[in-house]
């Protein structure tokens, strides 16, 4: 019966995936009039499901394997902490990185129960966490820059059609992408305790991560979309496309990292090089503070739950 709590916890975290992730994918295309929601989620959906079966593999055994050996009791706490961490942060409209509370809470069990922990592993991620939205920032001004000195001197509207194209596709990678390392962090640490197959956790979590999207994406999406800085297809292509490109590497590289901080990078890199005034750096603060509360949060109640329970 223990054995439903983890496997619960996951569903719960899928979902709230959907509802938190959506916005990193689409959001932008949404802000800036490209799609409209309901053909933004279908195609997120598909996407999502794409990038877990095709190149999930690698951050599910950094995760499942690579980071601490995993069981049912770490299991049960870490993910029910990380559940609740998630659906209270889109609850209040802010956007959280679901590898932060996982990593975080699995340590904080693990350590809690006396497991022994990869310390190294955990490094490499933290570092990853901390390079990623300065590379999304770097790459995302690159090409903002570099746009302007080529596509910007097509007419107006070949550019505004090719720009809707290119921010189309930018949301497309990161929908990949969100399946093939934001799900395969939920999902990792279950198939390799050996409680389901990769082929069935993929598909139901691809579909929980959906579900979630349908029914709780909005307040997110409008956060993300419009609330750091005005974004048009210009400045939402280089931002999207920019953190899309880093996600994918670290990916490639089995590290669980955020795509929520890379578009955050991606859209303050963007709106830097339009000036500072441009960007609402009020709420750049309140993102930025969430980045260390929610992995710490996370840390310290698994770890105090993991005590009591031991």
């Amino acid at each position: 019966m223990t054995e439903l709590i983890p496997l619960a916890a996951c569903i719960l975290i899928a979902f709230g995936i959907g509802s938190n992730d959506t916005s990193n994918a689409l959001g932008i295309c949404i802000g800036c009039g490209v799609i409209r929601l309901q053909k933004a989620l279908l195609l997120f959906g598909c996407f999502v499901l794409l990038g877990i079966m095709i190149q999930g593999q690698r951050v599910m055994e950094t995760v499942g394997k690579d980071l601490l050996e995993v069981n049912v009791p770490i299991m049960s706490t870490a993910l029910s902490i990380s559940a609740l961490l998630i659906i209270v942060s889109n609850w209040k409209r802010l956007p959280l990185s679901t590898h932060q509370v996982i990593i975080g809470s699995l340590i904080g069990a693990g350590v809690s129960s006396g497991a022994e922990v990869s310390y190294r592993a955990l490094i490499e991620i933290v570092i990853s966490w901390v390079v990623s939205p300065l590379a999304a920032f770097a790459t995302a001004l690159a090409i903002y820059k570099a746009m302007e000195m080529t596509i910007s001197r097509l007419a107006l509207f070949p550019l505004e059609k090719v720009l809707r194209i290119l921010l189309l596709l930018s949301g497309i990678l990161i929908s990949y992408n969100t399946g093939a390392n934001e799900l395969a962090t939920i999902v990792g640490p279950v198939i390799h305790a050996g409680m389901i197959a990769r082929t069935p956790a993929s598909l139901a979590g691809s579909l929980f991560v959906f579900l979630g999207a349908v029914l709780l994406s909005k307040r997110v999406i409008e956060t993300i979309g419009k609330g750091i800085t005005t974004l048009d297809p210009y400045s939402g292509f280089a931002a999207q496309f920019g953190a899309g490109v880093c996600v994918l590497f670290f990916t490639s590289l089995g590290m669980p990292i955020s795509t929520t901080y890379c578009i955050i990078g991606g859209i303050s890199g963007v709106g830097m090089s339009k000036g500072i005034k441009t960007v609402r750096m009020g709420l750049v603060r309140k993102i930025i503070a969430n980045w260390f509360l929610a992995p710490t949060l996370a840390f310290l109640g698994s770890a105090l739950i993991m005590r009591l329970i031991s």
